[in-house]
């Protein structure tokens, strides 16, 4: 068999289509293409051309999370369950993956961690209980968490959301009820909450 052509993708001018005896065979993106060596009328076995569907593969995968992943900040985990759930990535390509991502410093939990920290609710209050919670369910383990939350005070989140919704609470009693339900503690919502006066 034999490398026939190579053509820039339409769709994707990053990918390089790969003609073998005349027919479409497979793309692969420009730096696997340099990887690879391929040039038009390369001889290649069977077991070649596996290895470079199988490539292909992996760099649509790669090029799809990535994308997903340059949206927004994103969890190690939240990878992990988008590559298995939307992608359904076989094992091995979900750890390659991830190690790429990693390696190019395009996922890393701690800033992960800091960058949800610092954005979850700002304005609208939100307690460090919750918080903590929340990253434990995207995978950001104890020690992170940990030393991100510093940078939220419950005292300065229920200030916040007393602001926002002491008028929509007809006592004070339901008020506190409410900040406690979002993870704050009863002592200190019932002390704020009293030391707030209505309008």
């Amino acid at each position: 068999m034999k490398i026939t052509n190579l053509k820039q993708g339409v769709k994707n001018p990053e990918r390089v289509n790969v003609f073998v005896d005349g027919m479409f065979s497979f793309s692969l993106d420009i730096s696997q293409v340099v990887e690879f060596r391929l040039k038009v009328g390369m001889e290649i076995s069977e077991e070649e051309l596996a290895k470079f569907k199988n490539a292909s593969d992996f760099g649509k995968l790669y090029q799809r999370t990535l994308e997903w992943v340059l949206i927004r900040p994103r969890s190690e985990k939240e990878v992990r369950d988008y590559l298995a759930r939307k992608l359904r990535a076989s094992s091995e390509f979900s750890e390659q993956i991830i190690n790429r991502l990693i390696e190019k410093k395009y996922l890393d939990d701690y800033k992960f961690a800091k960058w949800y920290v610092e954005n979850r609710f700002v304005k609208k209050g939100i307690s460090k209980k919750r918080l903590q919670m929340e990253l434990m369910k995207k995978g950001i383990s104890k020690d992170i968490i940990d030393e991100v939350l510093d940078v939220r005070n419950d005292e300065e989140e229920i200030l916040k959301i007393i602001a926002k919704k002491r008028n929509k609470y007809a006592d004070d009693d339901k008020l506190i009820s409410y900040l406690c339900r979002q993870g704050f503690s009863f002592e200190l919502a019932r002390s704020l909450v009293r030391s707030c006066e209505r309008d």
